[in-house]
């Protein structure tokens, strides 16, 4: 076998002008390409990771934005729960407060209402009492109606202030109120009597008033002078109706 190096020679030469050509022309372009291809998908690479990282950092600001929530709503719902509990405690001494009072004031009206009560019975048992003496002095024999009364007016005419007795009978006859009308007996005796005590004699205007029911009553320009059964009983009803 014979090798024709002419034929050799030029298909060597062929076939680095084609790969010259091919890699002037192919190769490199393609290279290139393949280059920018990769340099683009690094940059798209880049900003996919880059949204991934932003895209993360926005979920994790979320999540933390709903846990702030969370414990923001917790916290509310704590502060709603003691104010709430605070209210009602002070909703309920309040009402405890009042309902207190409202026992202490019952309590105070019904033992005023007792008491009024009380005060009422006895001033209509002292009245009572009072028209039962009346009625039973109303029996006093006649005779015991004026007599036994002179020396008791007699004194209370000179328990008088000397003034007041100095003027007794001064602006003419002294006004006297008796439980019936007095006999020759009787005047006499209460003239004497009065004349003792004043020093001199006085002239009496005689009155009857069987409301006196025994007893006699002088009036003087400055004073009236009380000895009767009803001056007394009004007196007694006096301090028995008299509440301090």
């Amino acid at each position: 076998m014979q090798i024709d190096w002419w034929t050799l020679g030029l298909q060597t030469v062929n076939v680095l002008v084609l790969i010259w050509v091919l890699g002037r022309f192919l190769f490199r372009p393609v290279a290139r390409i393949i280059a920018e291809r990769q340099a683009l998908a690094g940059a798209d690479l880049a900003k996919a990771k880059a949204a991934l990282a932003e895209a993360e950092a926005s979920r994790d600001a979320a999540r933390a934005a709903a846990a702030d929530l969370a414990a923001q709503r917790q916290q509310m719902l704590a502060t709603a729960q003691a104010e709430a509990a605070h209210q009602k405690e002070t909703l309920l001494a309040a009402a405890q407060s009042e309902a207190e009072a409202a026992r202490r004031t019952a309590l105070a009206d019904l033992a005023q209402a007792r008491a009024d009560q009380a005060r009422a019975l006895s001033d209509q048992a002292a009245l009572l009492a009072g028209d039962i003496a009346a009625r039973l002095l109303q029996r006093l024999p006649e005779e015991a109606r004026i007599m036994g009364f002179i020396d008791g007016l007699a004194a209370a005419v000179a328990a008088l202030p000397e003034d007041t007795r100095a003027s007794i009978g001064a602006e003419g006859p002294l006004r006297l109120r008796a439980a019936r009308a007095l006999n020759a007996p009787e005047s006499d005796a209460l003239n004497a009597a009065l004349a003792q005590v004043l020093g001199r004699p006085v002239t009496l205007a005689p009155e009857v008033d069987p409301a006196l029911i025994a007893g006699l009553e002088l009036e003087t320009p400055h004073a009236v002078v009380h000895n009767n059964f009803r001056a007394d009983l009004a007196r007694i009803t006096q301090e028995l109706t008299r509440h301090d």
